[in-house]
């Protein structure tokens, strides 16, 4: 009898385990890598997906669009969110991936509140990131030196930023974050900060700043009016099957685009008024 009771619980893992194979072998559990500015929205239409599909699990992690790009170019999760087209990134082959566009997103340079400047050219606001600016009443703020705080080299919203930001030019070396929630809260704790994050992470504990008198709203976006924007990808490997593509249809459904998309700071893709390519150039107005 003891031998008995020492057995039973290594023969219930082992059902336990087995079953587990066979759910996993039948696509119930898939995995989306990379942007962290995408993260809020899929970690949020995930929890909805569970719930409504009991038994289906989506596991959502940041890391940034290089991440997400190269670990599902390898096979190694089965959606890769990316700020950025495949096209844009070193080492990817954007030709073996299938993109999904899910949504759009603003991005905007954020400060701390006390720096005392509301609006700035787009050639300064270069100026600042480059570095040849270097206290903000050179600008029209306090005297405070300004303090630039960059996302990591591997993330989307650093690369659109830079883009349509610099312009081609190299931003002065300063501190690095992974996270754009981390960015966020170092700016609103240090004075005299800058840095960048999608619309979606912008909060009451710090200030925006418009571009060239323009506000960075969603309406600008739609219009190309704010030039500061990106697809929001989702890639696959191949054409998506199972579990990948019931989620990607959920996340492209009207339900969640006409609801969710919007509640997060995200624009719905059917929302836009123009239509770029991978080069950034406008093709459909």
């Amino acid at each position: 009898m003891k031998k008995l009771k020492l057995f039973l619980p290594i023969i219930g893992l082992a059902i336990l385990l087995s079953g587990c194979s066979k759910w996993i072998d039948r696509g119930e559990s898939i995995t989306a890598v990379g942007s962290s500015a995408l993260q809020p929205l899929v970690e949020t239409v995930a929890e909805t997906y569970q719930t409504e599909n009991p038994g289906k699990f989506i596991n959502v992690q940041g890391g940034g669009s290089g991440t997400g790009l190269s670990q599902v170019q390898s096979g190694a999760v089965d959606i890769g969110n990316s700020d950025l087209f495949a096209e844009e990134k070193s080492g990817i082959d954007a030709s073996a991936l299938v993109d999904h566009r899910v949504a759009v997103v603003g991005i905007t340079p954020i400060v701390n509140k006390d720096i005392g400047v509301k609006d700035i050219s787009m050639e300064n606001l270069k100026k600042l990131f480059t570095g040849e600016i270097k206290n903000w009443s050179e600008v029209g703020g306090k005297d405070q030196p300004v303090v630039i705080l960059n996302r990591a080299s591997g993330s989307g919203t650093r690369s659109t930023f830079e883009k349509w930001v610099l312009d081609g030019e190299t931003a002065v070396q300063a501190q690095e974050q992974d996270s754009s929630g981390m960015v966020r809260q170092i700016v609103a704790d240090t004075p005299g900060a800058i840095s960048y994050v999608a619309f979606s992470y912008v909060s009451d504990d710090v200030d925006t700043l418009n571009v060239n008198g323009v506000e960075p709203t969603d309406e600008n976006v739609t219009t190309n009016k704010w030039t500061i924007w990106a697809y929001e990808h989702m890639y696959t490997r191949d054409h998506p099957k199972k579990l990948t593509k019931e989620f990607l249809d959920y996340i492209l459904s009207d339900e969640v685009q006409d609801n969710i998309v919007g509640e997060l700071g995200y624009i719905p893709v059917s929302h836009m008024k123009v239509e770029r390519d991978w080069q950034g150039n406008i093709v459909k107005e």
